[in-house]
């Protein structure tokens, strides 16, 4: 039988353990209390985040069309790139939006704002770029070379438009007391309100510094001497970049419309952005102009003893991006930022990518729309876009055959050949009665569309009624024709320079080879028509992709002549080119408008080559022309006893591959092999028995 009072002491028991475990709780509670309420750290070091967005070469690609195959594409086009722009925005607290030029020219849309819609710009009537990116909110744009295309006097009309400021360090003029100053605003100092993860605002000052090629000066000389003048950029950028900081700039991002290149920097180069990176204070670098994507396009790995991180996004330890063309990327640049105890900003992390606006190819079934076209942008341009489309479908002449570009690159070709005969006709014609009268006459074209842009881009032109369009396909960029003149001598140095578009191939070796260098851009392929020749790419390259003599004793030009007979290097050509070439384009041997005499023209070389056609067109009374090629130029045989397997990119299309079934040495993988861009795989003979 239990006793009394063990039950008092048990229930005695029982309410002390509760009242214990209730003092236990009221102390956890408190210890939380004062850990929730306990002051933060004044002295922290707060940090920010800040995620930079980049556009660059548009190319006036604002609808997604291409204006060449009159069909609607989702590879290309800013109006999906805006929707990119608002997706990666929605994203983080804190943005900025930055053009880096070449916004302009190019596309059929660009060339019906300067020429036909030209008059109503000038008198303050708002470009169609403008009416589609001033509903980005864009914070600044830089100046592209190709905004120079038009003249100084549409571009400065043209970006008067734009809700957003506009930059460019190293353009310079004279002003009225004949003192040199910018001709553009070289820099601004934007302060920018950043939120951090507990809501709490900081305001930063952002220095965007921009640059465009000094090679303007040659290459739209015309528009531009006696006007301004450029600078090196380099030099530039460490005259602005110390009084940037001077005045205040946290940080500072330079925007180069300028590409990368590997070689060591020389006074006045195109390619710059590896050497911006060792320019103290400049804490990120948003470059273009070779319209190809860092990080990721391959022809920029191996370089990581010169301090390119393909990988990454870093030059040097500097995140810097690149994203492709027409709008067919976004590039990012994602910000860590922290402030120091005096105040200062300084960037702890950087992430940087790029973003495509779709993967894969509907060839392969593999096509992935992954960003779809915004309205409100698709709306913004629609009425010049669809007045495009009919300015340049209107017919003007006849054509009797086909013409197409797939494989300019490798053999002579109609696309080149209707452009070479349209220039010689037009020199010829230029120089009678003149001290020039008698000389030869040369033309030098090279294939604008040969797949640089995609696999998509190619020229191919059925047979049938001919329209501006077609003439725009032949020939995309608005150049003004030159005449050099030149000695035989000179003829061989171009096409040695040209002939850097091949890389070497090993006659003893069985493996796989490329034939076509991929980082030598197909607009410096020139070919040059009025003499025939050979090219031995079984010989080095005399020259690297940047122009300069490498291999003094390489000569992969054979048997050039003129008229049947070994040319005379010590003799006089004349050389029908633009004003791109001739002004030093391409960096092409003694080709700089000022080392050989050059003449200028008043047209248009797609003007000439329009009334070429419409001309030829007329005299065949109805039967069309014809641009048959003359195939002045060829591979030269090589002798082997192994199977040589070499290859080369072009188009995957029907169309393409059908031509490929005409011609002997050319044939297309089997089964059909194309790359992660979409271009397919040929197989090429260069062998002789």
């Amino acid at each position: 039988m239990i006793s009394v009072s063990f039950v008092i002491w048990t229930i005695v028991f029982m309410q002390l353990n509760l009242f214990i475990k209730l003092l236990c709780l009221v102390f956890i509670l408190l210890i939380g209390a004062c850990s929730v309420s306990e002051p933060a750290n004044e002295n922290a070091s707060p940090t920010l985040t800040l995620r930079i967005m980049e556009t660059t070469d548009i190319h006036m690609y604002f609808a997604n069309y291409d204006y060449f195959r009159k069909t609607k594409t989702e590879s290309i086009g800013f109006v999906n790139t805006a929707t990119l722009i608002k997706e990666a925005r929605s994203e983080v607290q804190n943005s900025v939006l930055i053009d880096n030029g070449d916004l302009l020219q190019n596309s059929p849309l660009g060339d019906y704002e300067a020429q036909i819609r030209r008059d109503k710009i000038l008198a303050g009537d708002i470009h169609v770029a403008f009416k589609a990116m001033n509903l980005l909110d864009y914070d600044v744009a830089n100046i592209g070379n190709h905004e120079f295309n038009f003249g100084l006097e549409f571009l400065k009309a043209s970006i008067k438009g734009a809700n957003f400021p506009y930059i460019s360090a190293n353009v310079y003029k004279k002003n009225k007391n004949a003192e040199v100053v910018n001709a553009f605003s070289p820099y601004i100092i934007k302060p920018k309100t950043l939120i951090d993860v507990n809501g709490n605002s900081y305001e930063i000052n952002i220095g965007y510094i921009g640059f465009v090629p000094p090679q303007i000066m040659q290459w739209d000389k015309s528009h531009l001497e006696g006007k301004v003048f450029a600078e090196d950029i380099i030099e530039t950028a460490h005259k602005f970049v110390p009084e940037m900081k001077a005045k205040g700039a946290d940080i500072i991002i330079a925007v180069p419309h300028s590409g990368l290149s590997m070689q060591d920097h020389k006074d006045g180069a195109e390619n710059v952005a590896l050497m911006l990176s060792k320019v103290p204070n400049i804490d990120a670098i948003l470059f273009g102009h070779h319209h190809r994507l860092f990080p990721g396009d391959p022809t920029f790995d191996g370089f990581e003893h010169l301090g390119v991180n393909n990988k990454t996004g870093k030059l040097n330890g500097v995140p810097a991006v690149m994203p492709g063309f027409f709008g067919n990327h976004l590039g990012l640049i994602d910000l860590e930022l922290k402030q120091s105890q005096n105040g200062h900003w300084s960037i702890e992390k950087s992430t940087v990518s790029v973003r495509a606006i779709a993967s894969g190819s509907k060839r392969n079934n593999t096509f992935v729309d992954l960003a779809k076209a915004d309205k409100a942008v698709s709306e913004a341009i629609k009425p010049q876009h669809e007045a495009t489309i009919k300015w340049i479908s209107e017919s003007f002449a006849e054509l009797s055959h086909p013409i197409n570009s797939f494989f300019s690159l490798v053999q002579d070709d109609p696309s080149i050949q209707i452009v070479a005969n349209a220039q010689i006709d037009w020199g010829k014609r230029f120089i009678l009665g003149t001290e020039l009268d008698g000389l030869p006459v040369l033309s030098a074209a090279a294939p604008f569309r040969a797949g640089r842009n995609g696999f998509e881009d190619f020229t191919y032109i059925k047979a049938g009624k001919v329209s501006l369009l077609d003439v725009v396909s032949l020939y995309v960029f608005p150049n003004t024709i030159r005449v050099v003149k030149l000695t035989g001598h000179d003829v061989k140095e171009w096409l040695e320079r040209s002939a850097g578009q091949f890389n070497q191939i090993d006659p003893t070796s069985p493996k796989t080879q490329y034939l076509l260098n991929e980082a030598f851009p197909s607009f410096d392929f020139d070919v040059i028509d009025g003499v025939t020749y050979e090219i031995d790419v079984t010989q080095a390259s005399r020259y690297n992709t940047e122009g300069h003599l490498q291999n003094d004793s390489a000569h992969r030009i054979v048997n050039l002549k003129y008229k049947g007979l070994p040319i005379n290097l010590e003799g006089d050509f004349l050389v029908v080119t633009n004003n791109y070439r001739a002004s030093g384009g391409g960096k092409f041997p003694n080709i700089d408008g000022v080392s050989r005499e050059t003449f200028e023209g008043p047209d248009e070389n797609r003007t000439v080559l329009r009334s070429y056609i419409q001309a030829q067109s007329n005299k065949s009374k109805g039967m069309g022309i014809k641009a048959k090629p003359d195939n002045n130029w060829q591979f030269k045989g090589i002798k082997t006893s192994v199977k040589l397997d070499v290859i080369f990119k072009s188009s995957p299309s029907l169309n393409a591959q059908n031509v490929s079934e005409k011609i002997n040495a050319i044939s297309i993988t089997n089964p059909v092999r194309v790359d992660n861009d979409g271009l397919a795989l040929y197989q090429i003979d260069l062998t002789t028995n």
